[in-house]
């Protein structure tokens, strides 16, 4: 197929970014229990990815744009002109007509161009996505109207309406909601025990980016289940609870709390205190679960 002057024009962009495929921020990369998204999407050109909560966030925190589009127009771009090409992978041009706007700042243009890099099929032939719906998450390319840059190699998924939810609700989450601070480390940890055996309560103070204050409070009364809870603010106390799962709170403790407390971050020396702290710790990772995606 000939490839337009629009299409060489993403062919040079194609050049400078790889496939047009923008990095994920840093923070983002090394990360998410969180349920899946099984989509009753059938098996086609573009099969369904299994998203969990934290693709879907992480998606909408690189993305300036999310659509809903069809794809009306389809070129393939020869491997010698797609620099970067992984084997086995076709990558191609598409032009695709503006279905919804399911978040970003608006207006959007009624049809978009953007390169997307798929796997050959078991014939070794390119996928072809002409007619499908599919929603995107990606950029503005700047100074090029109707021209788009998907944020990674997920931003690409066949529309259902399953998917289509639950994105809508995670981009609520990111829109109308006030983010937690990054969590960066531990800052001081503290375990007490109480007047009865088995009784204690530790205090994990954390670090944040922004130095927003973020706790975690652990209890352990004898006879009863641990309690623990995470404070938001300068005020700790027993009344904190944990937060819900496939929350940003959630995303904020399951994806960025630390494997570990470090040595220098204990306030006290005796075997016992740290022992105890450590157990505490680890019980809450154990409570918050793992900061599950669906490519690892």
């Amino acid at each position: 197929m000939r490839i337009s002057r629009s299409a060489n024009l993403l062919l040079a962009l194609a050049g400078m970014a790889a496939c047009g495929f923008a990095a994920l921020p840093a923070q983002l990369q090394a990360q998410a229990p969180s349920s899946q998204l099984a989509s009753p999407f059938r098996s086609g050109p573009l099969p369904a990815a299994d998203l969990t909560y934290v693709d879907l966030v992480e998606l909408g925190q690189a993305a300036e744009l999310v659509m809903r589009v069809e794809v009306r127009k389809q070129s393939n771009i020869r491997p010698a002109n797609a620099p970067g090409l992984a084997p086995g992978m076709a990558r191609l041009l598409l032009e695709a007509d503006t279905q919804a706007l399911i978040a970003g700042p608006g207006p959007v243009g009624a049809r978009h161009s953007f390169l997307v890099d798929l796997p050959l099929n078991e014939r070794g032939r390119r996928p072809n996505l002409k007619r499908e719906t599919v929603i995107v998450f990606a950029r503005r390319v700047p100074n090029r109207p109707g021209q788009i840059q998907l944020v990674g190699p997920q931003a690409i998924q066949p529309a259902d309406p399953l998917l289509e939810t639950r994105v809508r609700e995670v981009m609520t989450q990111l829109v109308q909601g006030e983010r937690p601070p990054v969590i960066t480390g531990v800052k001081e940890v503290m375990s007490v025990p109480g007047n009865l055996a088995g009784e204690s309560e530790t205090q994990i103070f954390l670090e944040t980016r922004s130095g927003a204050p973020v706790s975690l409070s652990i209890v352990r009364r004898p006879g009863m289940a641990p309690e623990w809870g995470v404070s938001w603010t300068e005020i700790v106390d027993q009344s904190a609870r944990p937060p819900r799962a496939e929350t940003l709170q959630w995303y904020a403790l399951a994806c960025f709390l630390p494997p570990e407390l470090p040595a220098d971050a204990f306030l006290q020396r005796d075997p016992d205190s740290r022992a105890r702290a450590r157990a505490d710790y680890a019980l809450v990772r154990d409570r918050v679960g793992p900061c599950a995606r669906s490519a690892e």
